[in-house]
């Protein structure tokens, strides 16, 4: 979240006026980010979060405001979109798309306790269980696909060691992965990082930033969740958090025997997503704004441990 557009209290309390929100008290632009332009919103009647959309396929904003209303109406901790008095939710403001929602209590956990992780689990099971059942499609931007078309772009950037470690990577993700194994399908929160999350003490009071939000293999989502939430300074897994947040997510929606099976590559295959996406703002496609990139070397060393200690074994089911 970050103020690349200025607005004006007179563009805000214009823009609020289509909504039935109240009349504008403060705004208050929200640094940091790398996306978007975000800006905190008092009326007199509610707290609100203002997103203006700099880049990306703006013809994708329809699946992301479906995705989250979807959520909501399941009662998932999610900022369902706010709709004007007309039903629309998209609206454009300073020539950009703007969509308007609640402003959620709590905030980041930097170091996540065990209940927090807990709490986490749990909702994202319940998560990924209605997920199946959401109607949209968005490919995930992220796949094995592109980790194929992509990683070439940056080996010429690498040690000689890291080149034969991200091709031999992509050589066996593409075994295991490359015949499509039979995977659970859903809608995907695609980025859900500890800083895209919101507690207040030990109880979540949501998740947010769905903007990498698609459809495709769960286990994909929840293995990007284990090796940000479970990961030491040195890459390798915490036992009891890993085994709290899979546990609590299990009591919700059970792995498969084929997720199991694949469930260590997985966990490979997202830490090197994070690594090159990483490699590639800093070397071949740098943000249209001066920020300053998230540093690659946290997720090839999260690959480098899976790749030496390995995974840990699955938890049973925390049943409360």
């Amino acid at each position: 979240m970050a103020v690349f557009t200025p607005l004006s209290d007179a563009q805000v309390a214009e823009f609020l006026s289509r909504f039935d929100v109240g009349s504008l008290v403060t705004l208050q632009g929200v640094a940091g980010g790398t996306e978007n332009t975000t800006f905190f919103v008092t009326t007199d009647r509610r707290e609100l979060v203002l997103t203006l959309f700099e880049q990306g396929e703006h013809e994708e904003l329809p699946f992301f405001v479906e995705l989250l209303d979807y959520l909501d109406e399941h009662r998932l901790p999610v900022p369902g979109t706010v709709h004007d008095r007309d039903g629309v939710a998209l609206h454009s403001l300073a020539d950009k798309p703007a969509l308007l929602f609640p402003r959620l209590p709590g905030r980041h956990p930097v170091a996540p306790n065990l209940a927090q992780c807990r709490e986490l689990g749990d909702t994202l099971g319940r998560l990924h269980v209605v997920s199946q059942r959401f109607p949209g499609h968005r490919p995930n931007p992220r796949d094995l696909n592109w980790l194929m078309a992509m990683h070439h772009k940056v080996l010429v950037y690498l040690s000689a060691e890291d080149q034969t470690l991200m091709k031999d990577e992509v050589e066996i993700y593409q075994g295991v992965f490359g015949e499509a194994p039979d995977l659970p399908q859903g809608a995907l929160h695609g980025d859900l990082f500890r800083d895209n999350t919101l507690f207040e003490g030990d109880r979540l009071g949501g998740i947010i930033d769905f903007y990498n939000g698609c459809t495709g293999d769960l286990l994909f989502d929840l293995a990007i969740v284990i090796n940000d939430w479970a990961s030491g300074p040195d890459g390798r897994l915490d036992p009891e958090r890993h085994d709290a947040l899979l546990g609590a997510y299990q009591a919700r929606r059970p792995l498969t025997a084929t997720e199991r099976a694949v469930w260590p590559t997985m966990l490979r295959l997202t830490a090197l997503r994070y690594w090159l996406s990483r490699l590639l703002v800093i070397y071949v496609d740098p943000p249209a704004h001066d920020l300053t990139p998230h540093d690659p070397e946290q997720f090839r060393t999260i690959l480098k441990a899976r790749l030496e200690h390995g995974a840990l074994p699955l938890p049973e089911a925390i049943h409360a």
